[in-house]
């Protein structure tokens, strides 16, 4: 496979709607095209260094996700095949092949729709302190990747820049109103044990995720990425031990790097070592493998 990087876009023929820490998004009318770059963030800082194929993985999965789970509620992927996209951007096909779709343009809803199974990352963090996470009580003498007792819905604020922060259901209600707010609170847990249940069949621990949701049409429908590396937490099922922090298919690897270098999470980041490097694109690609079954198409 070639190592064709894409660390930024720029298809002058249309409006950039916006440029996240990984996504370049387009506006094209009643659409938008959004386009998975290998960048890749830690500690909200985008770093200087592509990961080869990252861009493709998280693309590739999203759309076997979509899939995955179309009869259980609508989702805003109309195509990933180029040839049915504008005639203008025919041009750049060598770059979107693989990495863009086109999606429904939506109302997105104000919060990060995050679900657990498993108790760590920032749940872990406040369950020590509170004993709870996002205002749920929790079986006191949890381990730190201890399973849960049951798969709870743990909302978090969406911040343009910064740390997103967890907040309770309440907070959501606020938000969205108690109707859509038990909607996605239902489709979001319906979502993840549907997708871990298969997951584990592939060797592969869904820990947590996260989803977001827009408004077409009137009603809510599943937007973003899907069950990736970068909005989940894959943990290896024979490496998994609780008590501890269990190795990762995501970007873990490449913060665990970072902690140990005197950097203080401010921008510039360092350039990454390149077996860092390697090894981070080697774990997209096995994420990437176990689930779909299949290699890579690049």
């Amino acid at each position: 496979m070639t190592k064709n990087i894409v660390l930024s876009t720029d298809f002058k023929e249309f409006k950039l709607y916006k440029r996240g820490k990984v996504r370049d998004v387009y506006d094209l009318g009643d659409n938008l095209l959004v386009v998975s770059t290998d960048r890749i963030s830690c500690f909200d800082v985008v770093l200087p260094c592509g990961i080869p194929f990252k861009g493709q993985v998280l693309t590739g999965l999203s759309r076997f996700w979509f899939e995955f789970i179309k009869d259980s509620i609508p989702h805003h992927l109309v195509s990933m095949d180029i040839d049915k996209f504008p005639a203008a951007l025919k041009k750049h096909k060598s770059m979107l092949a693989g990495r863009s779709m086109l999606v429904l343009k939506t109302k997105p809803l104000p919060v990060e729709c995050v679900v657990r199974g498993y108790l760590s990352g920032s749940g872990w963090k406040e369950y020590r302190e509170k004993q709870s996470v996002c205002g749920i009580k929790l079986p006191t003498g949890l381990r730190e990747s201890d399973k849960l007792p049951e798969v709870i819905f743990t909302p978090s604020t969406k911040e343009d820049t910064g740390h997103d922060v967890n907040v309770d259901r309440k907070y959501v209600e606020m938000q969205v109103g108690k109707d859509i707010a038990d909607k996605l609170a239902k489709a979001s847990i319906d979502i993840y044990r549907q997708a871990s249940e298969y997951a584990l069949g592939r060797g592969i621990i869904i820990a947590d995720t996260k989803f977001e949701f827009g408004i077409y049409n009137g009603k809510v429908i599943l937007i973003d990425e899907l069950l990736t590396p970068d909005s989940s937490r894959f943990w290896p099922k024979d490496k998994y031990a609780p008590g501890k922090s269990v190795p990762s298919f995501d970007k873990q690897f490449v913060r665990d790097y970072l902690e140990e270098l005197s950097w203080d999470k401010t921008p510039p980041a360092p350039m990454l070592a390149q077996d860092i490097i390697e090894k981070t694109s080697e774990k997209y690609l096995e994420a990437y493998k176990r689930l779909t079954g299949n290699e890579l198409k690049v």
